[in-house]
């Protein structure tokens, strides 16, 4: 007969020492020298990675490292520390992009300063969520003082309110709810005979954009149950920053349609140009039709900081709304945003009140619970990591190692547009750089391979990373540039190798074409 609990008739494992076992692995008092010896190997194990990284990626393929980490057993734990963190290096550490070298020149992510590394330690082992007073306590009020010092750094006024997010296709996306919401409230109370169906208003609402802007802005209309065509594109002009009498243009065909332009929004810092939109004359346009103006400032917020471009940002101040990413360009780590509003009253949008969370009565008794306005529950406190770059170094600090990047970029520019290899787009604001190889005598059908077979050839070489995107339907490359340490060498050094992966690319689809039989 089995014994109760063991199909097998197995006799049962001892489940009081596997238990002890498992407690051992708890955070407490009583695991503290585990919990010191046990991040010193891993942030040693970081250390020495990183002192031995040579280039920025080892040009590893999804092909090579699938079979590795698919063959991992995660039903059977190591059991040991070492053990888990060799393993660890191959199946990551050791193939990792890794953002501090000085030649990776590819997305918005930036190298981190260290006393945003020691918040990181410390809110993950604290562990506090965000989203009530009794489970954070201090940290709510911190976070709260972090949004009040930006909002006052972009001039918001004094019944300015926000919230941190996961980044800023989330902070857009409770930028558009709060808009949405509140032009719903204009329409249904806008003295209409009748009341109207809410998916009757929601149908007509309109967003109105750059067409430089970011996706997440169309995606967050999709997600919002707007229209398929809700987002509307404005042009832009040569240097890719939004064209105002478009705008106004687009606002009266809206207008004279029956439709309802629920935001605009603007863009401090594009994506791939990084360039400002007109934030005053925009402002101005919204302020004469009425409509909610949100400022897309993920990637220009280093701005605020800046010792010698803040003007750039003139207009923001009169926005709605506006998306920070400090995880761009305060050289915060993934993830640091936060969404701001002039008016605090409109996160009530976000609000639903749960009894065993945020109960009414906490309202009532003046309890700050950031749950009321967050369109997450639980949420970590990343605002630690910015509380103490900003104690340790200063937000001087931070806009001096923004202001170096910026300046990279345009001399990488200036280098790039008299280089005859290469074709330049527009100048940036900002600290990108959008470009193509294209010399004299390059045939016109090989442009666009030429470009692209360099980017994977530079990538697969691991020596550096640029990106890629289209402009104007044409192929071409991108130098983000996001570290202070990077130098003009090094980007010349990279765009060297651009040109011999291109030009090889170019001469190869040549010879195969002339021997080809007709």
């Amino acid at each position: 007969m089995s014994s109760i609990g063991s199909p097998t008739g197995a006799a049962p494992a001892d489940t009081g020492s596997a238990a002890a076992t498992a407690r051992g692995h708890l955070f407490n008092a009583g695991s503290l020298g585990r919990y010191r010896d046990v991040l010193a190997r891993g942030v040693d194990r970081v250390a020495r990675r990183v002192g031995e990284t040579d280039r920025p990626f080892t040009g590893v393929t999804p092909d090579e490292l699938a079979p590795l980490i698919g063959a991992i057993d995660l039903d059977r734990p190591l059991g040991d520390t070492d053990a888990a963190l060799d393993e660890l290096h191959d199946v990551w550490l050791r193939d990792a992009v890794y953002f501090h070298h000085p030649r990776y020149l590819a997305h918005l992510n930036c190298p981190v300063v260290i006393p945003a590394l020691l918040g990181e330690a410390v809110l993950s082992a604290v562990n506090s969520s965000l989203d009530t007073w009794d489970q954070s306590a201090g940290a709510t009020l911190m976070e709260r003082r972090l949004i009040e010092w930006t909002a006052g750094r972009i001039g918001l006024g004094a019944t300015a309110d926000g919230v941190f997010t996961s980044g800023g296709t989330q902070s857009n996306l409770q930028a558009m709810l709060l808009a949405r919401e509140e032009a719903y409230r204009t329409v249904v109370g806008g003295g209409a005979t009748g009341r109207p169906d809410r998916p009757e208003v929601l149908s007509r609402l309109r967003i109105l954009t750059s067409a430089a802007g970011h996706f997440s802005v169309q995606k967050a209309a999709k997600l919002l149950g707007l229209a398929a065509d809700a987002v509307l594109t404005v042009p832009t002009d040569a240097t890719r920053r939004m064209r105002t009498d478009e705008l106004a243009r687009t606002i009266d065909s809206c207008h004279r349609d029956g439709q309802v332009v629920m935001a605009v929004v603007a863009t401090a810092g594009t994506t791939d140009f990084g360039t400002v939109d007109p934030l005053p004359e925009i402002a101005d346009i919204c302020a004469a039709a009425g409509v909610w103006l949100h400022v897309d400032a993920a990637y220009g917020c280093g701005l605020l900081v800046s010792p010698t471009r803040r003007h750039l940002l003139d207009g923001i101040e009169r926005a709605a709304s506006v998306t920070v990413d400090y995880h761009k360009s305060f050289f915060q780590p993934v993830s640091s945003s936060a969404l701001l509003v002039r008016d605090g009253r409109v996160l009530r949008h976000a609000t639903w009140h749960a009894d065993y969370l945020n109960p009414v009565r906490a309202v009532e008794q003046g309890i700050p619970n950031q749950v009321d306005k967050s369109i997450q529950t639980t949420r970590r406190f990343d605002a630690c990591k910015l509380w103490l770059t900003l104690r340790i170094m200063g937000p001087d600090a931070i806009g001096t190692l923004f202001d170096q990047v910026v300046d990279l970029a345009a001399q990488a520019w200036r280098r790039l547009d008299a280089d005859p290899r290469f074709e330049v787009a527009a100048p940036s604001q900002l600290s990108t750089v959008v470009f193509r190889y294209r010399p004299s005598g390059l045939a016109p059908d090989l442009v666009d391979e030429a470009n692209l077979h360099a980017r994977d050839a530079l990538a697969a070489s691991g020596a550096a990373l640029v990106a890629g995107t289209k402009v104007d339907g044409a192929h071409h490359l991108k130098l983000t540039l996001l570290n202070p340490e990077t130098t003009v060498d090094d980007v010349a050094h990279v765009l060297d190798l651009i040109a011999d992966h291109a030009a090889w690319y170019a001469r190869t689809a040549a010879a195969a074409e002339l021997s080809c039989p007709v």
